[in-house]
């Protein structure tokens, strides 16, 4: 493994449907402790993802991997008409019970079942690490939008800057952990922190005036533990690479952090830094 890549591969040696099966049965599991830990912070996102689709009132969006639902809720606040989606249906189940006002509805990214030009604009949060086919996904999503319409995304920047990440992954690097056989190798998970790879994902696939920013703060914590166990009941591949070691390994990967997080201790409370890659792109008529 390296620091910033666990279980990844070419493209040539990723199985998409395995990944995606993989991704699928992860956010089963995470879904009920999601919102304790990362949830927190992708929340964070949401009025700039928002804002970058220019959500208003009035308009039919998509939330596309809502999870718990904090982009449909957001967009309905501002009075929008909202449809959330995600493949995974303890996610689903979830968004309903916290929102219950609003349409959440179980689907596949590469399949939307929506008719074409469904949506005055589209969002994800954070989906892009999570996929096998980023193409065929953004496809799909500039095929449900209207002409004029806007698609933005988020994902995380790269690990040495988007630290809350980075130093996990560092300790499971500087302790030798090694990928596991049985997690399906997927896309590199930070390949589109690329400005340049971001925007040609965009463009390639119909969309223009495309462009990318970095979103950058703080993320306090009371401990180090909130930040392990968020790495451990809010992830899916960094969490599965973990879990999927040697004892042994385990016990020097949490040695190895110990150590590391000291760096970002703050007067008894932990302060990470935090960077995500927001892009943004229209619907040409």
């Amino acid at each position: 493994m390296t620091a910033d890549r666990p279980a990844s591969g070419t493209e040539a040696s990723v199985d998409a449907d395995a990944f995606k099966g993989f991704e699928m049965e992860g956010w089963e599991n995470q879904a009920p402790t999601y919102d304790s830990f990362i949830g927190r912070l992708t929340s964070q996102l949401v009025d700039p993802l928002l804002d970058a689709a220019s959500v208003g009132p009035e308009m039919r969006v998509l939330d596309l991997a809502t999870g718990p639902g904090y982009a449909a809720a957001r967009a309905a606040e501002r009075g929008a008409t909202v449809v959330g989606v995600d493949i995974a249906p303890s996610m689903v189940r979830l968004a309903r019970q916290l929102h219950p006002t609003l349409e959440f509805r179980e689907a596949d990214a590469e399949a939307l079942p929506f008719e074409d030009s469904s949506f005055d604009a589209a969002v994800s949060n954070f989906l892009i690490p999570h996929l096998g086919r980023h193409a065929r996904v953004v496809s799909e999503l500039v095929r449900v939008l209207r002409n004029d319409s806007r698609l933005s995304l988020t994902t995380w920047d790269f690990p040495e800057r988007m630290r809350l990440l980075g130093v996990f992954l560092d300790a499971c690097a500087e302790a030798g952990a090694a990928a596991p056989d049985d997690i399906p190798v997927g896309p590199p998970f930070f390949r589109f922190a690329d400005d340049e790879q971001f925007i040609a994902l965009l463009s390639d696939n119909g969309l223009s005036d495309v462009d990318v920013r970095t979103v950058s703060f703080s993320y306090h914590t009371d401990s180090a533990d909130q930040l392990w166990e968020g790495m451990l009941t809010g992830t899916v591949r960094t969490s599965a690479f973990f879990l999927g070691q040697p004892e042994e390994t385990r016990r020097r990967v949490r040695s190895t952090f110990d150590r590391l997080v000291l760096d970002y201790g703050r007067g008894g409370n932990f302060e990470w830094p935090v960077s995500v890659k927001l892009a943004r792109g229209r619907k040409a008529s």
